[in-house]
């Protein structure tokens, strides 16, 4: 009878550490707004403090090598929600495209599509058709309603990119009062009492608005950085107090996943949508910022965490984006992919150290104008635009801009040159024949449009 008793317990034992095993882990993505490369002190920022964020980057994998696949708002959400590259789902920008004086642009930049069409499947549909209670909170910025799009719960999410004020009344924004006053926490409010109350495996999409302009400081914060002196082009104390309270609303959820005994069974991953605002904040050595193609307008912090698969400390030098995001939380969620159309690759492998390469070619495809902020101070192509027209291609080390408007191209070696200052593309034609190739290759399997009507307005100014 006692070694009947024994065996029962044993199976006992294992069948609960088989089911332990294999149940699906809570997803949570942190989709900071316009928080930048080096905005974060685990990228060396040694201006903004953020421990919360520090702590929890190092129980896991950094990417020193992440991107956004664009470098505004709405296009790079809407890759992340999809999978897909821009040209499948024609977000380009925050509406319209035409941005800047038309006497200054050369083409008709292609038309922008203005809300995620629902022919795309997003990753909260596949997730809630899966057994996932899905929630929004923060950001949406690709429709008026996110619940449309496979999420259960809304908070404050709909089709404004900024909230008119982060100080109530909102105004654009609609969310449950709380006790709460200022934006970054009344989100952060409502979105623990989700995690609070939640019984089933979950998947919540942080998403606050938070740390885009308009810039409002959070008072009782702005003095601590007031005293401390600026680094590298990071001193603006108003903008240090939005970091430093959206560190500390990450520290609370990461605090109530581990009251509710959740986080060594949820998968993190925090990165951000585009570079930070050049003037606001700055990425040296990365050159430019948001709505520019150079580094500082496309790298992001990034990092992945789940207990017992990723192992804490670990670092990646394996350029990813975020269309990798999608394919990497469903095979953690042990969903099949197949039926899907995808164009991310599930980071797994590398993540659980099984490879050190991951050798793929990245793109980028913004066939439109986006205004630059301030014609004095920037690091843009030209002083008018933050972007012109073009393509991007990374493979490797190797990076190459190729532009619609006259045909230029520069080439960078990333490894040798990441501030990309010295084009390379008049000495290594090799190479630039090689992306070349690829692009096209690329623009021709997305049907990536490409603009090629003159504009009757342009000034023969600059080019």
């Amino acid at each position: 009878m006692r070694i009947a008793l024994v065996v029962f317990t044993l199976v006992l034992a294992v069948s609960c550490n088989k089911k332990q095993a294999l149940a699906a882990p809570n997803i949570i993505i942190i989709n900071v707004d316009d928080m930048g490369w080096k905005d974060v002190g685990f990228m060396g920022s040694e201006y903004y403090e953020t421990p919360n964020i520090d702590y929890l980057s190092s129980l896991g994998m950094v990417f020193t090598n992440g991107y956004a696949s664009a470098s505004n708002c709405a296009p790079s959400r809407a890759c992340l929600m999809t999978g897909q590259w821009t040209p499948r789902h024609g977000i380009y920008t925050v509406s319209p495209s035409t941005r800047g004086n038309s006497e200054d642009r050369k083409l008709i930049p292609i038309k922008n599509t203005h809300t995620l069409s629902p022919k795309h499947k997003t990753l909260p549909q596949v997730l809630s058709e899966n057994g996932y209670v899905t929630c929004h909170a923060g950001k949406w910025h690709l429709s008026d309603n996110p619940l449309e799009y496979g999420f259960d719960v809304n908070i404050a999410g709909g089709h404004n990119g900024l909230p008119r004020s982060y100080y109530p009344p909102y105004k654009n924004v609609k969310i449950e009062k709380g006790n709460s006053q200022y934006l970054t926490d009344l989100v952060m409010e409502n979105a623990l009492k989700f995690v609070d109350t939640v019984q089933k495996p979950f998947y919540l999409n942080y998403s606050p608005y938070a740390v885009h302009v308009p810039i409002m400081a959070v008072d009782s914060i702005v003095p601590k950085y007031e005293k401390k002196s600026p680094w590298n082009g990071q001193g603006n104390a108003a903008y240090a107090s939005m970091v430093d309270n959206l560190d500390r609303n990450i520290g609370l959820l990461v605090k109530k996943l581990k009251e509710r005994s959740l986080f060594d069974n949820t998968l993190i991953v925090f990165t951000s949508d585009n570079g930070g605002l050049y003037g606001i904040t700055k990425q040296k050595p990365l050159r430019a910022g948001k709505g520019s193609y150079y580094e500082g307008g496309i790298r992001e912090p990034f990092f992945f965490v789940l207990n017992g698969k990723i192992q804490p400390n670990t670092r990646s030098d394996v350029p990813i984006t975020n269309l990798d995001v999608f394919p990497t939380v469903l095979k953690y969620a042990g969903i099949d992919v197949a039926r899907l159309h995808l164009d991310g690759h599930s980071l797994a492998p590398v993540l659980e150290e099984e490879v050190k390469i991951f050798e793929r070619p990245l793109f980028w495809h913004f066939p439109i104008y986006l205004q630059a902020y301030n014609v004095n101070d920037n690091e843009n192509r030209d002083p008018l635009f933050r972007t012109r027209p073009g393509s991007v291609v990374r493979k490797g080390h190797w990076k190459l801009h190729y532009y619609f408007e006259d045909d230029a191209i520069e080439l960078y070696n990333l490894f040798n040159d990441i501030g990309e200052r010295h084009d390379l593309a008049k000495t290594n034609p090799k190479k630039v024949k090689e992306l070349l190739n690829i692009l096209k290759k690329w623009w021709k399997e997305t049907n990536a449009p490409i603009p090629k009507t003159k504009n009757p307005e342009y000034a023969h100014k600059i080019l």
